[in-house]
């Protein structure tokens, strides 16, 4: 590989006219030595290099349109070739009323039972309140801190996720249940859009899931965070109905 092979393939690639290769010749380097001629090249090679990527972009989309309604795959995300990621186009589905929920549970171990003392009336000694809707520790009320940072989360989804699409949610309720060593969280969310809202559902109970763990770690670290999972989605081409596709 030499300097004339290299200058031979970019003639090849830029296809540069004679004027063109006369004038960069009789540019021997130096500020004083650039011309309005070497100028007109500068520009006509930029024209042609702009021209060419329009060109590339063109067929690009081109070839992106005629796929989008038949995708290769099922993995609406990747490009066809699967060497690239997309944010997938919307703009010709239906509006419709769209509802998901998703469910995570937080498992305590026993050291966090005694610390709330669950077994008991729901009364702690000097350890805080506990009722099947709410744990109250020394941050405060843990459930409905999770409750919160659930719905900031689910708002937030498209920041994280980020093929998501930002949405404009109806609704968020997120109910959280403790049920055993349980705490059970269940995230709605609502709206009226394009594409599902899925995520967001999942969003919000797994950050609930995280607030929960953060708020009691003081006591324990062998808090354990469940499965979470797509319970029920409607209003889309595919629903879910009890976790199962249909």
């Amino acid at each position: 590989w030499d300097m004339e092979e290299a200058q031979a393939e970019r003639e090849a690639l830029y296809q540069f006219t004679e004027e063109e290769k006369v004038a960069w010749g009789n540019h021997s380097g130096g500020v004083n030595s650039y011309s309005h001629s070497t100028a007109n090249v500068d520009q006509a090679m930029f024209d042609r290099l702009m021209e060419q990527r329009d060109r590339q972009q063109a067929t690009s989309q081109s070839s992106a349109q005629s796929t989008q309604s038949t995708p290769t795959s099922g993995f609406t995300h990747l490009s066809p070739q699967g060497d690239g990621v997309t944010m997938v186009d919307v703009g010709a589905k239906t509006t419709t009323r769209r509802v998901a929920m998703a469910r995570s549970v937080v498992i305590f171990p026993p050291e966090v039972m005694k610390e709330f003392d669950i077994r008991g009336s729901g009364i702690g000694v000097d350890r805080g309140m506990v009722s099947k809707s709410e744990m109250v520790g020394p941050k405060g009320p843990i459930f409905e801190t999770a409750r919160l940072a659930g719905i900031m989360g689910a708002k937030r989804t498209s920041e994280l996720i980020p093929l998501c699409h930002p949405l404009p949610l109806d609704k968020v309720h997120i109910d959280i249940q403790l049920v055993g060593n349980h705490a059970i969280i269940e995230c709605e969310c609502r709206v009226t859009h394009k594409t599902g809202v899925e995520m967001e559902a999942l969003m919000g109970a797994s950050i609930a899931a995280l607030t929960i763990y953060d708020m009691v770690k003081a006591v324990s670290h062998r808090v354990e965070i469940g499965k979470t999972i797509l319970v029920n989605k409607s209003g889309g081409k595919r629903n879910v109905v009890g976790g199962n596709e249909q």
